[in-house]
């Protein structure tokens, strides 16, 4: 476990300039039409948190399995987040998120950047993303309503080219390769893996 690895995103999310995931291997292929790094004007705006904390001598990141009742991508694998309120901060708005979804109220949580936006066509939403910390594992108490399951994927895991594959899956009527994350039997796919993906090209030779 990288102990200065807080302090070394800091450094390279303040020197990057927001690139996306964008013509990466993390990006579908073909696209069918979907321009992920294009936001109508009319789309709806939300944020998400990729939280890191240490446990157990490893970084961990937080995901969660939505509930199969929400109405926008249930049953999905999601970074905790959602729709950005009015007079709401982008970053304001992930944190009470996280809190919300995932009952961590106590735990004081650090910002230490940001990535691309991610541009989500099936839902119009405009997912801004950011990397946050916190100082251990936090006593988790996820919102029945909205999570399904919790994860905690070590990083180490996510950064090893044999967590990562491709499934084919449906647009409308048309075929794809989809990119995904494997984390025991589920595949973390679509706007999460593009977002998870753009923190591991960021953390390419660097030790976590």
């Amino acid at each position: 476990m990288n102990d200065r690895l807080p302090d070394i995103l800091t450094g390279l999310l303040g020197e990057q300039s927001l690139r996306s995931a964008v013509g990466t291997r993390f990006e579908p292929s073909p696209p069918l039409g979907r321009h992920y790094d294009r936001f109508p004007l009319d789309a709806r705006q939300a944020a998400v948190l990729l939280t890191l904390y240490p446990h157990r001598g490893q970084w961990y990141v937080p995901l969660t399995v939505r509930h199969a009742r929400l109405p926008d991508h249930a049953g999905q694998i999601s970074l905790p987040g959602g729709a950005i309120e009015p007079d709401e901060s982008s970053a304001a708005a992930a944190i009470r998120e996280f809190r919300e979804e995932l009952g961590a109220w106590a735990v004081h949580v650090r910002i230490l950047g940001r990535l691309a936006p991610v541009y989500v066509d099936v839902s119009n939403f405009r997912i801004e993303p950011f990397v946050a910390l916190l100082s251990g594992r936090p006593e988790w108490a996820p919102n029945a309503d909205e999570v399904e399951e919790l994860l905690e994927v070590p990083l180490g895991h996510l950064v090893l080219p044999e967590s990562f594959g491709t499934q084919t899956r449906q647009w409308r009527g048309q075929s794809y390769s989809a990119p995904h994350f494997a984390w025991h039997s589920h595949r973390i796919w679509g706007a999460t893996c593009m977002i998870l993906g753009q923190l591991v090209l960021l953390l390419d030779g660097v030790e976590v």
